[in-house]
Protein backbone atom coordinates (compact mmCIF):
# COMPACT_ATOMS: atom_id res chain seq x y z
CA UNK A 1 0.00 0.00 0.00
CA UNK A 2 2.83 2.37 0.84
CA UNK A 3 4.45 1.76 -2.54
CA UNK A 4 1.21 2.57 -4.35
CA UNK A 5 0.91 5.83 -2.45
CA UNK A 6 4.36 6.95 -3.56
CA UNK A 7 3.53 5.91 -7.11
CA UNK A 8 0.51 8.21 -7.13
CA UNK A 9 2.59 11.10 -5.83
CA UNK A 10 5.12 10.52 -8.60
CA UNK A 11 2.39 11.02 -11.23
CA UNK A 12 1.72 14.51 -9.88
CA UNK A 13 5.34 15.48 -10.43
CA UNK A 14 5.51 14.60 -14.15
CA UNK A 15 5.93 17.31 -16.79
CA UNK A 16 3.09 17.09 -19.35
CA UNK A 17 5.46 18.20 -22.13
CA UNK A 18 8.35 15.73 -21.79
CA UNK A 19 6.25 13.22 -19.80
CA UNK A 20 9.13 12.70 -17.37
CA UNK A 21 9.73 13.74 -13.77
CA UNK A 22 9.99 17.53 -13.47
CA UNK A 23 13.49 18.96 -13.80
CA UNK A 24 14.16 22.47 -12.47
CA UNK A 25 10.36 22.94 -12.00
CA UNK A 26 8.69 26.30 -12.60
CA UNK A 27 5.02 27.25 -12.15
CA UNK A 28 3.38 29.61 -14.66
CA UNK A 29 0.56 32.09 -13.78
CA UNK A 30 -2.30 29.63 -14.43
CA UNK A 31 -0.87 27.28 -11.76
CA UNK A 32 0.49 24.47 -13.95
CA UNK A 33 4.10 23.38 -13.52
CA UNK A 34 6.67 22.35 -16.13
CA UNK A 35 10.36 21.70 -16.54
CA UNK A 36 11.95 25.09 -17.04
CA UNK A 37 13.60 23.95 -20.26
CA UNK A 38 10.37 22.41 -21.64
CA UNK A 39 8.15 25.47 -21.12
CA UNK A 40 10.91 27.79 -22.34
CA UNK A 41 11.22 25.81 -25.58
CA UNK A 42 7.45 25.76 -25.98
CA UNK A 43 7.20 29.54 -25.56
CA UNK A 44 10.17 30.14 -27.87
CA UNK A 45 8.12 28.50 -30.63
CA UNK A 46 5.20 30.83 -29.84
CA UNK A 47 7.21 34.06 -29.87
CA UNK A 48 5.99 34.91 -33.37
CA UNK A 49 2.37 34.86 -32.17
CA UNK A 50 3.10 37.58 -29.56
CA UNK A 51 1.12 35.53 -27.00
CA UNK A 52 2.18 32.55 -24.95
CA UNK A 53 -0.13 29.75 -23.77
CA UNK A 54 -0.26 26.96 -21.21
CA UNK A 55 0.08 23.54 -22.98
CA UNK A 56 -2.52 22.05 -20.62
CA UNK A 57 -5.32 24.60 -20.07
CA UNK A 58 -4.49 26.79 -23.13
CA UNK A 59 -4.69 30.00 -21.09
CA UNK A 60 -2.73 32.77 -22.87
CA UNK A 61 -0.35 35.31 -21.38
CA UNK A 62 0.91 38.61 -22.72
CA UNK A 63 3.59 39.64 -22.27
CA UNK A 64 5.63 36.47 -21.83
CA UNK A 65 5.79 35.63 -18.07
CA UNK A 66 9.11 35.56 -16.29
CA UNK A 67 9.95 31.99 -15.19
CA UNK A 68 10.80 31.57 -11.49
CA UNK A 69 11.89 28.27 -9.95
CA UNK A 70 9.33 26.57 -7.70
CA UNK A 71 11.60 25.81 -4.75
CA UNK A 72 9.05 23.81 -2.74
CA UNK A 73 8.20 21.57 -5.70
CA UNK A 74 11.88 21.05 -6.48
CA UNK A 75 12.53 19.96 -2.88
CA UNK A 76 9.64 17.51 -2.97
CA UNK A 77 10.92 15.96 -6.19
CA UNK A 78 14.40 15.55 -4.77
CA UNK A 79 12.93 13.84 -1.71
CA UNK A 80 10.89 11.54 -3.93
CA UNK A 81 14.01 10.58 -5.88
CA UNK A 82 15.84 9.69 -2.68
CA UNK A 83 13.07 7.50 -1.30
CA UNK A 84 11.51 5.66 -4.24
CA UNK A 85 12.92 6.46 -7.66
CA UNK A 86 16.27 4.94 -6.74
CA UNK A 87 14.70 1.72 -5.47
CA UNK A 88 15.61 -1.48 -7.32
CA UNK A 89 12.58 -3.53 -8.43
CA UNK A 90 12.18 -7.05 -7.10
CA UNK A 91 13.35 -9.87 -9.37
CA UNK A 92 9.77 -10.96 -10.11
CA UNK A 93 9.16 -7.51 -11.70
CA UNK A 94 11.78 -8.12 -14.39
CA UNK A 95 10.67 -9.57 -17.71
CA UNK A 96 11.45 -13.23 -18.28
CA UNK A 97 11.53 -15.21 -21.56
CA UNK A 98 7.75 -15.73 -21.48
CA UNK A 99 6.90 -12.14 -20.45
CA UNK A 100 6.25 -9.01 -22.50
CA UNK A 101 9.12 -6.60 -21.81
CA UNK A 102 8.79 -2.83 -21.43
CA UNK A 103 10.02 -1.13 -24.61
CA UNK A 104 11.17 1.97 -22.70
CA UNK A 105 13.33 0.29 -20.05
CA UNK A 106 17.08 0.34 -20.62
CA UNK A 107 19.37 -2.38 -19.38
CA UNK A 108 17.43 -5.14 -17.66
CA UNK A 109 13.81 -4.61 -18.72
CA UNK A 110 10.78 -4.74 -16.45
CA UNK A 111 7.60 -6.62 -17.25
CA UNK A 112 5.12 -4.65 -19.33
CA UNK A 113 1.68 -4.23 -17.76
CA UNK A 114 -0.05 -2.55 -20.70
CA UNK A 115 0.38 -2.16 -24.44
CA UNK A 116 -0.74 0.98 -26.29
CA UNK A 117 -2.49 0.37 -29.60
CA UNK A 118 -1.85 3.98 -30.57
CA UNK A 119 1.87 4.13 -29.74
CA UNK A 120 2.32 0.40 -30.57
CA UNK A 121 4.61 0.17 -27.55
CA UNK A 122 4.44 -1.89 -24.33
CA UNK A 123 5.03 -0.17 -20.99
CA UNK A 124 5.94 -1.20 -17.47
CA UNK A 125 4.04 0.44 -14.61
CA UNK A 126 6.58 3.25 -14.26
CA UNK A 127 6.75 4.22 -17.94
CA UNK A 128 2.98 3.87 -18.29
CA UNK A 129 2.32 6.75 -15.88
CA UNK A 130 2.41 9.52 -18.57
CA UNK A 131 -0.58 7.84 -20.23
CA UNK A 132 -2.54 8.50 -17.05
CA UNK A 133 -1.21 12.02 -16.50
CA UNK A 134 -1.01 13.65 -19.93
CA UNK A 135 -4.36 14.59 -21.47
CA UNK A 136 -3.32 13.77 -25.06
CA UNK A 137 -2.01 10.35 -23.98
CA UNK A 138 -5.17 9.60 -21.99
CA UNK A 139 -7.00 9.25 -25.32
CA UNK A 140 -4.78 6.34 -26.37
CA UNK A 141 -6.15 2.79 -26.37
CA UNK A 142 -4.49 0.66 -23.67
CA UNK A 143 -4.86 -3.14 -23.57
CA UNK A 144 -3.24 -5.96 -21.63
CA UNK A 145 0.45 -6.34 -22.47
CA UNK A 146 0.77 -8.12 -25.82
CA UNK A 147 3.78 -9.52 -27.65
CA UNK A 148 1.90 -9.38 -30.97
CA UNK A 149 1.79 -5.61 -31.52
CA UNK A 150 3.84 -6.01 -34.72
CA UNK A 151 0.87 -7.79 -36.28
CA UNK A 152 -1.06 -4.50 -36.04
CA UNK A 153 1.37 -2.80 -38.45
CA UNK A 154 1.18 -3.12 -42.23
CA UNK A 155 4.49 -4.64 -43.36
CA UNK A 156 4.25 -2.87 -46.71
CA UNK A 157 3.35 0.69 -45.64
CA UNK A 158 4.41 0.62 -41.97
CA UNK A 159 1.00 2.00 -41.01
CA UNK A 160 -1.56 0.93 -38.42
CA UNK A 161 -4.00 -1.75 -39.62
CA UNK A 162 -7.32 -0.09 -38.81
CA UNK A 163 -9.41 -1.35 -41.76
CA UNK A 164 -10.81 -4.79 -42.60
CA UNK A 165 -11.16 -5.83 -46.26
CA UNK A 166 -14.26 -8.01 -46.48
CA UNK A 167 -13.40 -9.00 -50.04
CA UNK A 168 -10.00 -10.49 -49.14
CA UNK A 169 -10.89 -11.20 -45.48
CA UNK A 170 -7.84 -9.49 -43.99
CA UNK A 171 -6.86 -6.44 -41.95
CA UNK A 172 -5.18 -3.64 -43.91
CA UNK A 173 -3.99 -0.05 -43.45
CA UNK A 174 -5.63 2.97 -45.08
CA UNK A 175 -2.92 3.09 -47.79
CA UNK A 176 -3.70 -0.51 -48.74
CA UNK A 177 -7.38 0.45 -49.12
CA UNK A 178 -6.38 3.02 -51.75
CA UNK A 179 -3.92 0.73 -53.51
CA UNK A 180 -4.28 -3.02 -54.08
CA UNK A 181 -7.62 -3.13 -52.23
CA UNK A 182 -9.20 -0.24 -54.13
CA UNK A 183 -12.86 -0.96 -54.93
CA UNK A 184 -13.09 -3.76 -52.36
CA UNK A 185 -15.71 -3.90 -49.64
CA UNK A 186 -13.99 -2.44 -46.57
CA UNK A 187 -15.09 -1.58 -43.05
CA UNK A 188 -13.27 -0.50 -39.91
CA UNK A 189 -11.65 -3.21 -37.81
CA UNK A 190 -13.93 -2.16 -34.96
CA UNK A 191 -17.03 -2.68 -37.14
CA UNK A 192 -15.81 -6.11 -38.25
CA UNK A 193 -15.10 -6.95 -34.61
CA UNK A 194 -18.68 -6.07 -33.73
CA UNK A 195 -20.00 -8.39 -36.45
CA UNK A 196 -17.67 -11.21 -35.49
CA UNK A 197 -18.60 -10.67 -31.84
CA UNK A 198 -22.23 -11.38 -32.73
CA UNK A 199 -21.16 -14.54 -34.54
CA UNK A 200 -19.05 -15.56 -31.58
CA UNK A 201 -21.98 -15.15 -29.20
CA UNK A 202 -24.08 -17.31 -31.51
CA UNK A 203 -21.35 -19.96 -31.53
CA UNK A 204 -21.16 -19.88 -27.76
CA UNK A 205 -24.92 -20.35 -27.49
CA UNK A 206 -24.69 -23.39 -29.76
CA UNK A 207 -21.84 -24.81 -27.69
CA UNK A 208 -23.70 -24.26 -24.45
CA UNK A 209 -26.80 -25.91 -25.88
CA UNK A 210 -24.76 -28.90 -26.98
CA UNK A 211 -23.20 -29.12 -23.51
CA UNK A 212 -26.66 -29.12 -21.94
CA UNK A 213 -27.84 -31.80 -24.39
CA UNK A 214 -24.84 -33.99 -23.63
CA UNK A 215 -25.30 -33.56 -19.89
CA UNK A 216 -28.89 -34.72 -20.31
CA UNK A 217 -27.62 -37.70 -22.30
CA UNK A 218 -25.24 -38.57 -19.47
CA UNK A 219 -28.12 -38.52 -16.99
CA UNK A 220 -30.09 -40.82 -19.26
CA UNK A 221 -27.14 -43.20 -19.41
CA UNK A 222 -26.84 -43.17 -15.65
CA UNK A 223 -30.53 -43.97 -15.39
CA UNK A 224 -30.05 -46.76 -17.92
CA UNK A 225 -27.26 -48.27 -15.83
CA UNK A 226 -29.57 -48.25 -12.83
CA UNK A 227 -32.37 -49.79 -14.90
CA UNK A 228 -30.02 -52.52 -16.16
CA UNK A 229 -29.05 -53.38 -12.62
CA UNK A 230 -32.65 -53.40 -11.43
CA UNK A 231 -33.69 -55.50 -14.38
CA UNK A 232 -30.84 -57.93 -13.82
CA UNK A 233 -31.67 -58.23 -10.14
CA UNK A 234 -35.30 -58.90 -11.02
CA UNK A 235 -34.29 -61.56 -13.52
CA UNK A 236 -32.05 -63.22 -10.95
CA UNK A 237 -34.83 -63.09 -8.38
CA UNK A 238 -37.36 -64.65 -10.76
CA UNK A 239 -34.95 -67.34 -11.82
CA UNK A 240 -34.17 -68.11 -8.17
CA UNK A 241 -37.84 -68.64 -7.44
CA UNK A 242 -38.24 -70.99 -10.41
CA UNK A 243 -35.13 -72.99 -9.76
CA UNK A 244 -35.84 -73.28 -6.05
CA UNK A 245 -38.88 -75.34 -6.94
CA UNK A 246 -36.85 -77.48 -9.32
CA UNK A 247 -33.63 -77.56 -7.33
CA UNK A 248 -33.50 -81.28 -7.03
CA UNK A 249 -33.85 -81.82 -10.78
CA UNK A 250 -32.22 -78.73 -12.35
CA UNK A 251 -29.45 -77.58 -10.02
CA UNK A 252 -26.90 -77.58 -12.79
CA UNK A 253 -29.18 -75.75 -15.23
CA UNK A 254 -30.01 -73.09 -12.67
CA UNK A 255 -26.32 -72.21 -12.25
CA UNK A 256 -25.84 -71.88 -16.01
CA UNK A 257 -28.80 -69.56 -16.44
CA UNK A 258 -27.70 -67.42 -13.50
CA UNK A 259 -24.22 -67.12 -15.00
CA UNK A 260 -25.65 -66.10 -18.39
CA UNK A 261 -27.76 -63.37 -16.80
CA UNK A 262 -24.79 -61.92 -14.91
CA UNK A 263 -22.62 -62.02 -18.02
CA UNK A 264 -25.29 -60.19 -20.00
CA UNK A 265 -25.59 -57.61 -17.23
CA UNK A 266 -21.84 -56.97 -17.25
CA UNK A 267 -21.81 -56.61 -21.02
CA UNK A 268 -24.69 -54.13 -21.06
CA UNK A 269 -23.25 -52.06 -18.21
CA UNK A 270 -19.85 -52.02 -19.89
CA UNK A 271 -21.43 -50.84 -23.15
CA UNK A 272 -23.31 -48.01 -21.46
CA UNK A 273 -20.31 -46.99 -19.36
CA UNK A 274 -18.23 -46.74 -22.51
CA UNK A 275 -20.82 -44.43 -24.07
CA UNK A 276 -20.86 -42.36 -20.90
CA UNK A 277 -17.07 -41.94 -20.97
CA UNK A 278 -17.19 -40.79 -24.61
CA UNK A 279 -19.90 -38.25 -23.85
CA UNK A 280 -17.98 -36.92 -20.85
CA UNK A 281 -14.92 -36.46 -23.07
CA UNK A 282 -17.04 -34.60 -25.63
CA UNK A 283 -18.46 -32.35 -22.91
CA UNK A 284 -14.94 -31.55 -21.71
CA UNK A 285 -13.89 -30.64 -25.25
CA UNK A 286 -16.99 -28.51 -25.77
CA UNK A 287 -16.33 -26.65 -22.51
CA UNK A 288 -12.71 -26.10 -23.54
CA UNK A 289 -13.87 -24.58 -26.82
CA UNK A 290 -16.43 -22.48 -24.98
CA UNK A 291 -13.67 -21.16 -22.69
CA UNK A 292 -11.52 -20.30 -25.73
CA UNK A 293 -14.41 -18.40 -27.31
CA UNK A 294 -15.12 -16.61 -24.03
CA UNK A 295 -11.47 -15.49 -23.74
CA UNK A 296 -11.52 -14.35 -27.35
CA UNK A 297 -14.72 -12.35 -26.75
CA UNK A 298 -12.94 -10.42 -23.96
CA UNK A 299 -9.98 -9.49 -26.17
CA UNK A 300 -9.75 -5.72 -26.35
CA UNK A 301 -7.56 -5.66 -29.47
CA UNK A 302 -9.86 -5.69 -32.53
CA UNK A 303 -7.15 -6.86 -34.88
CA UNK A 304 -6.11 -9.73 -32.62
CA UNK A 305 -9.74 -10.73 -32.31
CA UNK A 306 -10.25 -10.78 -36.09
CA UNK A 307 -6.90 -12.56 -36.58
CA UNK A 308 -7.64 -15.29 -34.01
CA UNK A 309 -11.34 -15.73 -34.64
CA UNK A 310 -11.30 -18.22 -37.58
CA UNK A 311 -9.06 -20.69 -35.70
CA UNK A 312 -11.30 -20.98 -32.65
CA UNK A 313 -14.81 -20.33 -33.95
CA UNK A 314 -15.36 -23.50 -36.05
CA UNK A 315 -17.74 -26.02 -34.50
CA UNK A 316 -17.41 -29.67 -35.50
CA UNK A 317 -20.79 -31.36 -35.47
CA UNK A 318 -20.88 -34.81 -33.81
CA UNK A 319 -20.69 -37.74 -36.19
CA UNK A 320 -22.26 -40.30 -33.86
CA UNK A 321 -25.93 -40.31 -33.09
CA UNK A 322 -26.83 -41.11 -29.51
CA UNK A 323 -29.40 -43.80 -28.79
CA UNK A 324 -30.29 -45.43 -25.54
CA UNK A 325 -32.44 -48.43 -24.74
CA UNK A 326 -33.91 -49.48 -21.45
CA UNK A 327 -33.33 -53.22 -21.04
CA UNK A 328 -36.09 -55.50 -19.93
CA UNK A 329 -35.87 -58.63 -17.93
CA UNK A 330 -36.43 -60.60 -21.16
CA UNK A 331 -33.30 -59.15 -22.82
CA UNK A 332 -31.21 -60.11 -19.82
Amino acid sequence: MEQQGVQLDQQKFCCSICLDLLKDPVTIPCGHSYCKKCIKTHWDEEDQKKTHSCPQCRQTFAPRPVLVKNTMLADLIEELKKTELQAVPADHCYAGPEDVACDFCTGRKLKATKSCLTCLVSYCEKHLQPHYVSQPLQKHKLVEASAKLHENICSRHDKMKEIFCQTDRQCICYLCSMDEHRGHDIVSAAAERTERQRELEGSRRKLQQRIQDREKDVKLLQQEVEAISVSADKAVEDSEKIFTELIRLMEKRRSEVKQQIRCRQETEVSRVKELEVKLEQEITELKRKDTSLEQLSLTEDHVQFVHSYPSVSALREPTDSFQHQHPSSETL
